[in-house]
């Protein structure tokens, strides 16, 4: 197999503690893949650089995926590189428990689910401004009938849904429930937006969900209105297999999944795009832990299980995955969080041990 090419962006505070762990644990693996460090952050801006270099951009556009941190700050600019110069437009986050995760729940045994979240637009889109600027617009509020400038002071965000990264986010969907169906999976999609308010944008999305159903007649389409399903998703989340949601509600219920499960600790994500692909942990960059070692790397590996994948490197992923889950069924060494005592490179060393 071709050597592939991993650009490491470790991120800020406790995070490149889970980074650098669970990267000393994939090179061990022996895959080959060449890993490589661009100068970004801080440390770009220690040595009279800006905090993304053009040498950093160049470096991830030859590589074949990323592997992201969490950031709090100076390394943004390269997520939302990696984001939206890149087009990731599927942010897959999956929700598994497995014995030894810290669910709050008390029959958590069986819930496998992933969620898609839409990754570019929505609310996303970051256009904000004062109230009274929207007076030329001349826009009316179909609740209050005013003018929306006449409303009072405050600001306004702006929400935009386009067909185009509809069908795509929900093809990839609908494919991933395909793929999922010949694992064993439902092969059902759901689909959740609050389209009985947001007509237009909100409603285009679920009308394209539903105009895309056809063409998968072995995938049953569930459309749910957001609020019902966050109710749902706490009530009986073993009902779902793949989940379709925008920008905005999937960021924040896919956080509450992650709860389910165990915590965001245990979140993984991978971003998709038509060419590329970054994996990246959803927990942010833990600052009241820095410097202790304690930091739960699971979500760096699971994320890295996504990568191994999307690589090629299907029985390196798949090895990781059950090393992972043996050291969680074990309960022998496991991090803070999770009720353990081990620290970060001690939970990494004891699934090491479990891939030897």
């Amino acid at each position: 197999m071709t050597v592939k090419k991993v650009t490491v962006v470790a991120g800020e505070d406790a995070a490149p503690e889970a980074m650098e762990s669970s990267v000393e644990l994939l090179d061990k693996m022996g895959l080959g893949i060449e890993w490589i460090w661009p100068l970004v952050g801080n440390e770009a801006t220690a040595r009279g650089l800006p905090p993304f270099p053009e040498e950093a951009r160049a470096q991830i556009d030859a590589a074949d995926a990323t592997f992201f941190g969490a950031t709090s700050g100076p390394t943004v600019p390269v997520l939302f590189y990696l984001r939206w110069g890149k087009e990731t437009y599927a942010n897959v986050r999956p929700t598994r428990w497995i014995p030894g995760f810290r669910s709050s729940l008390a029959k958590p045994q069986g819930i496998d689910l992933v969620i898609i979240r839409e990754n570019l637009e929505d609310a996303y889109v970051l256009i904000e401004g004062e109230v009274a600027d929207l007076a030329p617009l001349n826009l009316t509020s179909l609740t209050t009938q005013k003018k929306a400038h006449e409303l009072g002071e405050g600001k306004f965000a702006v929400k935009i849904i386009t067909r185009k990264r509809s069908e795509e986010v929900l093809r990839f969907g609908f494919d991933l429930a395909r793929r999922r169906k010949a694992e064993g999976f439902p092969g059902k999609i759901t689909v959740s937006a609050k389209w009985n308010m947001l007509f237009q944008t909100d409603g285009l999305f679920v009308t394209v969900a539903r105009e895309l159903s056809p063409e998968y007649p072995d995938i049953s389409l569930e459309t749910l209105i957001v609020d019902d399903f966050a109710h749902r998703l706490v009530s009986n989340p073993h009902s779902f297999d793949v989940v379709v949601l925008p920008n905005l509600y999937g960021d924040i219920l896919s956080d509450a999944a992650a709860g389910l499960a165990g915590g965001l600790g245990l979140a993984a994500s991978g971003c998709y795009g038509r060419d590329y692909a970054y994996f990246e942990s959803v927990h942010g960059t833990a600052p009241d832990i820095a410097g202790k070692g304690i930091i739960n790397p699971t979500a760096s590996l699971l994320s890295a299980v996504l990568m191994l994948d999307y690589l090629g490197y299907s029985q390196a992923s798949k090895s990781l995955r059950e090393a992972i889950e043996t050291v969680y069924r074990e309960g022998r060494k496991l991090t803070p969080d999770q009720g353990g005592k081990s620290s970060t490179r001690e939970f990494c060393a004891a699934v090491w041990g479990k891939l030897k």
